[in-house]
């Protein structure tokens, strides 16, 4: 009896302190109920941090949240503090945190999701030992001026943007298995990616440069829209399974791809303004879809290419009658270009295949005859003929 009188008592606190750190969501009001889950070196569910809270919260003891950690429109919180939490297993979900300035997880170094928006004055990490492990990192709308303390070797998906302090990212990633896109970060963005070998889909607008130099493979597609780079360099990249376009990097005077041999969709490079040279494909031999470059170019030289299997359109504002001299020769359904075929020197409005042929009701553009050349070399055949032989070549896989 005297064994019992003292077991049901510690079975109570026992039960409690279970009860404690298992729900399916525990909101946290303030800095008591935080401090409430001390004893929990793995909480079963998700914490919440209710959006009225005013405390700066310190979830310390938490090892692993088998949940999300989750903080919406909480307004008046400045810190959030997890001395001892290594792992989230769902989703770290920070949004609408105004006044948020610290964010301190020394031990953290696996997470599911990373969901951070509109925090705008969070500028640093305190992430000691670094994230090293996520699926999903989606940060917008913060004053972050790095990404230090997270240090991926793979992600799935990687989407940064609208952070406009953001001038340095430096990942050790040598993986995207789904998709990374970067936009509208401070304009100043340099960004290194030194150990990246293998990409799904990759996108980047408005970042001052961009070092990938163990890149080789890309699954999907490569787009470099509005940089602010002069120079771009991919010295082990192979192949590209889906599109390659370079557009509207205004400061472009230099693309070099010296081992590219392939790009399985189309090929773009558009309004380039300062890039007078394309030349630095040198073993460029297949492009899948159609071939689309307009511009203010000079020369340019694709010495290997021995298969384009859509459209071919070519465009300047320069004398670039002997470039379409070279590729005329060249096309035909049984040669090397298999698509419909133009090619325009000293063009006053370069038009891209998918602008479209602003001269398509011009008699004179609407024949694809030799004799209907003139002097600057033009060789016209409507844009939406272009547009439309890329798309039966995919459909039908017939040119």
């Amino acid at each position: 009896m005297t064994l019992l009188k003292y077991a049901l008592p510690a079975l109570a606190v026992a039960g409690t302190a279970a009860a404690q750190c298992s729900a399916s969501t525990t909101t946290i009001q303030n800095s008591g109920d935080a401090t409430a889950l001390a004893s929990c070196t793995t909480f079963t569910g998700s914490i919440a941090i209710a959006t009225g809270t005013v405390d700066n919260i310190e979830l310390n003891g938490i090892r692993t949240i088998r949940g999300s950690l989750i903080a919406n429109n909480v307004t008046e919180m400045t810190t959030l503090r997890a001395d001892s939490l290594e792992e989230i297993e769902d989703t770290f979900d920070l949004q609408q945190l105004t006044i948020l300035s610290t964010l301190d997880m020394p031990a953290l170094t696996k997470v599911d999701t990373i969901r951070w928006q509109a925090l705008p004055a969070l500028q640093g990490l305190n992430f000691e030992t670094a994230v090293q492990e996520a699926g999903t990192v989606d940060i917008q709308n913060t004053e972050l001026n790095s990404l230090d303390g997270i240090n991926l070797k793979v992600v799935d998906v990687f989407y940064i943007a609208n952070n406009r302090y953001l001038e340095s990212m430096d990942l050790q990633l040598s993986n995207i298995t789904n998709a990374l896109t970067m936009e509208a970060n401070a304009p100043n963005l340099e960004v290194s990616f030194p150990n990246l070998e293998w990409a799904f889909n990759m996108t980047l607008r408005n970042v001052s440069s961009l070092s990938i130099p163990s890149l080789e493979h890309v699954n999907g597609s490569f787009g470099l829209y509005s940089n602010f780079f002069e120079t771009f360099s991919a010295p082990n990249l192979t192949t590209i399974e889906g599109d390659l376009s370079f557009v509207d990097n205004g400061d472009l005077t230099n693309i070099t791809m010296p081992v590219l041999e392939l790009v399985e969709g189309g090929f773009q490079i558009e309004n380039n303004s300062q890039l007078t040279n394309i030349n630095g494909f040198p073993e460029l031999a297949t492009v899948g879809g159609a071939l689309d470059f307009t511009g203010d170019f000079q020369n340019v030289s694709l010495p290997a290419i021995d298969d384009v299997r859509g459209a071919f359109n070519m465009q300047s504002t320069e004398d670039i009658s002997d470039a379409c001299d070279h590729f005329e020769g060249m096309a035909g359904q049984n040669d090397v270009i298999k698509g419909e075929f133009t090619c325009d020197a000293e063009e006053d409005n370069p038009s891209s295949i998918e602008d479209g042929d602003n001269n398509d009701d011009d008699d004179d553009s609407d024949s694809s005859n030799d004799d209907d050349e003139d002097a600057a070399g033009h060789i016209r055949i409507p844009g939406a003929v272009l547009a439309f032989s890329a798309f039966l070549a995919a459909l039908f896989g017939l040119l």
